[in-house]
């Protein structure tokens, strides 16, 4: 019997393919061709490899589970764990789906019990059923990729809700300009008490070039009074922009956010720019989100014509 391992490699290059393709649009993700080609690459040399049988170690359960890892590694990289569990899960999913909408199709389409027969086999006198293990396989393959494929969307439905909140932000202070992504969160009604200023919250990471280093860990420990009643000590350039917030945490009693203020600040969203120069941007010192979907929220009534 011949084997074409180059028309077996380009098969197995392709499912793997689209399988990791079919993951990324589950998720919502755009990965470079380069490392789905990768990714896909690795998953059809292990197949290969089947071929040796002196290499039959390679395929037990461990190696398999550590295989899929390593090709989601590859396709779509490692921002954090639960971000890298999620493509995990969308990658089962689809496997799961698709093997089963396979198995269900070869059952479909049977034909005649000579067909059933032939997944029939005797072995040292005993009688071994393929048909029911094909059949058990093909229900817990529909529950089980059913089952994540409905969370995996459910999660893609959220991603895509919060994607159509988002919006360019461009903050200019002097001759500095930062940019990033911002969501628009109406429940964000977080005001200055004294002159009524909006405040947009913002992580304090991406101005760690322009604040001292003391200063971002007084923020990280939200000891940001104590820092402005030390102000005297250390000089800093934009001190006359330096504003404390009041405000209230959850589960928390008042708190301080400190807070600079811009010369201007501009939205982008859906081809609309909003600008405005009342507004102070609020220092947060964690991250807003896991994954780094947006890094600032923007107050609702800067994107009000």
């Amino acid at each position: 019997m011949a084997v074409y391992v180059d028309i077996m490699f380009l098969r197995e290059l392709l499912v793997d393919g689209a399988i990791l393709l079919t993951s990324a649009w589950a998720r919502h993700l755009k990965p470079r061709p380069w490392r789905v080609l990768s990714a896909a690459a690795v998953g059809a040399c292990y197949v290969v490899l089947m071929l040796f049988p002196q290499l039959s170690f390679l395929f037990t359960l461990g190696v398999k589970i550590a295989l899929s890892l390593l090709m989601v590694w590859i396709a779509f990289g490692f921002a954090s764990i639960q971000h890298f569990l999620r493509n995990v899960a969308a990658f089962y999913a689809v496997n799961f789906v698709a093997a089963g909408a396979v198995l269900g199709l070869y059952y479909l389409f049977m034909q005649g019990s000579g067909e059933v027969w032939r997944t029939i086999t005797f072995v040292n006198g005993s009688m071994r059923v393929e048909l029911k293990m094909g059949l058990f396989y093909l229900i817990a393959a529909f529950c089980i990729g059913l089952y994540i494929y409905r969370t995996v969307l459910t999660q893609k439905r959220e991603r895509e809700l919060v994607h159509t909140h988002l919006a360019d932000v461009k903050i200019i202070i002097g001759e500095r300009i930062q940019t990033c992504i911002g969501l628009i969160d109406t429940g964000n009604q977080l005001y200055d008490p004294l002159t009524r200023t909006p405040v947009m919250v913002m992580e304090a990471a991406l101005w760690q070039d322009d604040l001292p280093e003391s200063w971002l860990n007084s923020i990280r420990d939200a000891q940001v009074d104590r820092l402005v009643a030390g102000m005297d000590e250390h000089a800093f350039v934009w001190q006359d922009r330096l504003r404390l917030v009041p405000y209230r945490g959850v589960n928390r009693g008042s708190q301080f956010m400190l807070a600079l203020k811009p010369d201007a600040v501009e939205i982008t969203r859906e081809g609309q720019v909003f600008e405005t120069r009342k507004v102070l941007i609020g220092l947060d010192g964690g991250k807003l989100t896991s994954d780094g979907a947006y890094r600032a929220i923007i107050h609702p009534s800067m994107v009000q014509q």
